[in-house]
């Protein structure tokens, strides 16, 4: 029998432009007696990036603040982070060499190496939301996501 998560996090990753100014939005919750309770929501916006590495870097953040090894679930409306966790694509990525099948370099290579170290501890799960709907978590992440592209205060080097 699995053992039910001790972690939810949800995040989400916006920017006016791509590349542009961007941000991201995290809640990390726990559920307490059929319940959500937040342990934390963080946001940061940066000078100059893209959408797909803001989406990574919000779950990256979440992961970065559950210290001890847990069973974490992971909420995005990123198809991307989806998609590269559940269709493995990430898994053929480190296979071959960071050349996707279409034999280009990954895009965010930095990004993924990060996720992949964050997750190292934990048992983690993906799983996909639609963006823009009535998902009250998803909704919230939207909104911080995009406040914080409004207030950049670092520049994220794209290196792809």
């Amino acid at each position: 029998m699995s053992r039910l998560p001790e972690y939810f996090i949800y995040s989400d990753g916006a920017c006016k432009g791509n590349p542009g100014p961007g941000g991201y939005g995290t809640l990390v919750l726990t559920m307490k007696e059929l319940d959500f309770t937040e342990v934390g929501r963080f946001a940061r916006g940066y000078f100059d990036t893209t959408n797909n590495r803001m989406e990574l870097m919000g779950v990256i953040r979440g992961l970065i603040e559950i210290k001890k090894p847990s069973t974490v679930v992971v909420i995005t409306d990123s198809k991307y982070i989806v998609d590269s966790i559940n269709k493995r694509w990430l898994n053929n990525w480190l296979r071959n060499g960071w050349i996707t099948s279409t034999q280009k370099p990954v895009k965010n290579k930095d990004l993924w190496l990060e996720l992949l170290k964050q997750m190292k501890n934990h048992n983690v799960t993906f799983q996909w939301v639609k963006g823009h709907a009535q998902n009250e978590y998803n909704n919230t992440c939207d909104k911080l996501a995009v406040e914080a592209s409004h207030n950049p205060d670092s520049i994220d080097i794209i290196v792809n």
